[in-house]
């Protein structure tokens, strides 16, 4: 495989060989990799999880791994923590999980044991959505025999219904599926950026009784990015902890490629800010973005979900390089 620094040097430094949009993508133009065998010695590995099959509302987010990595490229060099990811970590594109259209049981299962491979060699899954039903596949791979985890949730809803439209199985479910299978600890359970309506008072009730934080949108505003996050921190600990990233916690006017968007969120900014800030500090075992569903090329959606992981894997080689 190339070395991605330099495989970036090719591309766009002095006498570049082809440019940004020509050839077969793969995320920040990483080196790509369906071999297990080649995961060793490898920091993290990007995989995609097109599905959307447990939508409850727009469906499209199938196409958001193929968007995220065809978004802008950008070099791994970060300008405000002087950290060039590309340097700190070997990264590689893993590809994408071998979904099958109308199966959502055999789907979830196919990413499942993608992501688990990547977890058995010892390297850190980025998973790429797809609906946010696919996290209960990606953490149940991550946590594997340290469960129960933690969670750090960016999202405008909770997830953590019992049942959507009478089926157990959905994106508005997965969370309340592994705090109920005892994969996620829930006092160690973390939801950011919560507004709108939905869900409604006995699922809230629910997560009170079993010790879920729950930090809604006007709770973020009030105490700003950094205390917002010092606090989930704080309570998440040192314990192995996974990552998930609902694109629909921003504002509209930053995502509106989403499914389920709603007004009064987040801005990319502080999003951004904050998941450098969670990989940097935390002991990420695996991190997911999810629900981004491309509208356009250059889709501002796909755009800002590219760098959510750009600044996941920044914070993740300052946490190395620390």
């Amino acid at each position: 495989m190339i070395d991605p620094s330099e495989r970036w040097r090719r591309m766009h430094g002095p006498g570049a060989e082809k440019a940004t949009w020509a050839g077969l993508p793969s995320f920040a133009d990483l080196p790509y990799t369906e071999d297990p065998s080649e995961l060793d010695g490898v920091d993290v590995a990007i995989v995609g999880a097109p599905f959307d099959g447990l939508v409850s509302n727009r469906p499209g987010s199938r196409y958001g791994p193929r968007a995220i990595r065809t978004a802008t490229p950008t070099s791994t060099y970060h300008l405000e923590t002087q950290v060039d990811w590309g340097a700190e970590l070997r990264v590689v594109d893993y590809g994408d999980a071998p979904v099958t259209p109308n199966d959502a049981a055999g789907s979830l299962a196919a990413i499942e044991a993608t992501v688990g491979e990547v977890a058995a060699a010892g390297a850190v899954p980025l998973i790429l959505g797809g609906d946010h039903s696919i996290t209960e596949a990606n953490v149940s791979a991550c946590a594997g025999a340290d469960a129960p985890v933690g969670l750090l949730h960016f999202d405008t809803h909770t997830d953590t219904a019992p049942e959507i439209y009478g089926q157990e199985l959905s994106h508005g479910t997965p969370m309340f599926r592994l705090v109920e299978g005892g994969t996620v600890d829930p006092a160690r359970y973390v939801q950011i950026g919560l507004r709108g309506w939905w869900p409604e008072a006995d699922v809230m009730e629910w997560q009170r009784e079993r010790g879920i934080t729950s930090i809604h949108m006007h709770e973020v505003a009030e105490l700003g990015i950094e205390a917002t996050l010092s606090r989930a921190l704080e309570i998440l600990g040192d314990g192995p902890a996974f990552l998930t990233v609902d694109v629909d916690v921003l504002d509209p006017a930053y995502a509106r490629g989403t499914g389920t968007p709603e007004p009064g969120g987040m801005s990319s900014a502080d999003l951004l800010r904050a998941c450098r800030g969670a990989a940097r500090e935390l002991n990420l075992i695996g991190a997911d973005v999810v629900e981004t569903l491309p509208v356009a090329i250059e889709d501002p959606t796909a755009l800002v979900a590219n760098r959510v992981v750009a600044e996941i894997l920044t914070g993740l080689a300052a946490r190395r390089s620390a």
